[in-house]
């Protein structure tokens, strides 16, 4: 029989002591922080932007910003927008293929026009999220995020060994880059596994923390930016322009699919892990929703795209403590924190290679997500094609971009970023190949 007690925090609605909630909502924001600030490094750095350049600087603060923001609008809610549940939204990694091919070739302007009309797009799926489950079953997911992590990992070993402006040159892989990265990974083994609660739920940002301090005393720490920075500053809108880009529309609409049905496990996984239920059609509704109002927003100040963040689902389960006020707390953290331009400085002063060892690891992470997800996969000749060809085709246009120089270039990016094609690809397969091939 569940206790009183167990009810209450089995409750969406219950709002615990402030002495417990507050903790309970940081410890929130510390497991997704360093998951949510990397992609707005990546894409400033596709970009050109200098490391801790002024630019980069005003996305990191965006996307604390705006990932405060999207998380509100799943626990406190819009009308029909949020799944008023404990759904924290972040920055996501799987767009990131996707991004970095635009910033290159189109620029910024085109990408967060993307990512507005992908927003967008995104929202109005919420609408029909329950119609369009049966396309992605977990053969397909687990080779889209599977895809993601392996496109992604040679971006963490470049960082790792001194970051791409360096390539060339002979400090590019060498021992001072390579030893902070390897502290990094360290550390995030050791919190992750011989230690438990808020250690081992911050483990990878724990790390990066103790990496940039051993960087001080080697010289590789530039606090000049940090100090010429303000104390507040609002979001300006439009800050990296609007430009209409066919193929960053279709690239940001495409993967809002692949962020839609991530939201819709995540959701699941709240309501099965910390309430003993499944989720019910007006939370994944609206929780996607909520993922696509979030993006467009975050898109419309240079914020990049939300999704829910599936370590937190983790959490959730491990503490038992359903409330979603608890995740608010958390959210309003990530706004603050996001409108003081010295904190975003002072991520953007951490050396690329202590970085470098932290997104080896969340990259390797999502891989390991994805061979999960596959290993509820009947694995016949049937689904063996479909892995083979997709991850073939995906991997290798990425690989070889100019094996793709006679087709326009709105094809050209979208083909060499990795994960649409291998998603597009696994996706028509699974629906016409027939389940009786063995």
């Amino acid at each position: 029989m569940i206790s009183k007690k167990d009810a209450q925090f089995r409750d969406p609605n219950y709002l615990p002591p402030i002495q417990q909630a507050i903790p309970l909502g940081i410890q929130h924001v510390l497991a997704m922080f360093a998951s949510n600030v990397t992609p707005s490094i990546i894409i400033a750095l596709a970009a050109g932007y200098g490391f801790g350049s002024a630019e980069m600087v005003y996305m990191i603060q965006i996307v604390m910003v705006f990932a405060g923001v999207a998380t509100l609008l799943q626990t406190v809610g819009v009308g029909p927008v949020g799944a008023r549940l404990p759904v924290v939204q972040g920055t996501s990694f799987a767009f990131i293929p996707v991004m970095i091919p635009i910033v290159k070739t189109a620029g910024m302007a085109a990408l967060f026009g993307g990512i507005m009309i992908g927003g967008v797009f995104h929202f109005l799926l919420g609408t029909v999220i329950g119609r369009i489950r049966n396309l992605l079953p977990p053969l397909v997911t687990g080779i889209v995020v599977m895809t993601i992590g392996l496109s992604l990992i040679p971006v963490g070993i470049q960082y790792a060994a001194g970051g791409v402006p360096l390539m060339g040159k002979p400090e590019f892989g060498s021992l001072t880059h390579w030893s902070l990265a390897l502290i990094v990974i360290v550390v995030t083994l050791g919190l992750k596994f011989f230690t438990r609660g808020m250690l081992s739920s911050a483990a990878v940002l724990i790390a990066l923390v103790i990496g940039y301090v051993v960087a001080i005393p080697m010289g590789m720490v530039n606090f000049g930016k940090v100090a010429a920075a303000g104390w507040f500053s609002m979001p300006s809108p439009l800050h990296f322009g609007f430009e209409v880009n066919s193929a960053a529309i279709i690239g940001m609409c495409l993967m809002s699919f692949v962020s839609a049905i991530e939201t819709v496990g995540d959701i699941s996984g709240i309501t099965k892990g910390g309430a003993g239920r499944e989720a019910t059609d007006k939370e994944i509704s609206g929780g996607t929703m909520a993922d696509g109002l979030g993006t467009a927003l975050a898109g419309v100040f240079g914020g990049l795209p939300n999704t829910s963040f599936s370590q937190n689902v983790g959490l959730v389960s491990m503490t038992g403590v359903m409330s979603r006020h608890v995740v608010t707390f958390g959210a309003v953290f990530l706004v603050i924190a996001g409108l003081v331009p010295k904190v975003g400085a002072l991520i953007a002063a951490m050396p690329i290679a202590v970085l470098g060892g932290g997104v080896i690891v969340m990259f390797g992470m999502v891989v390991s997500a994805g061979i999960n997800m596959l290993s509820e996969v009947n694995w016949n000749r049937r689904n063996m094609i479909i892995l083979a060809i997709s991850l073939s085709i995906g991997l290798g246009l990425q690989a070889v971009p100019d094996a793709l120089q006679h087709v326009s270039s709105t094809v050209k990016i979208l083909l060499t970023s990795g994960i649409l094609p291998a998603a597009i690809i696994s996706m028509v397969l699974n629906a016409l190949l027939p389940e009786e091939l063995d």
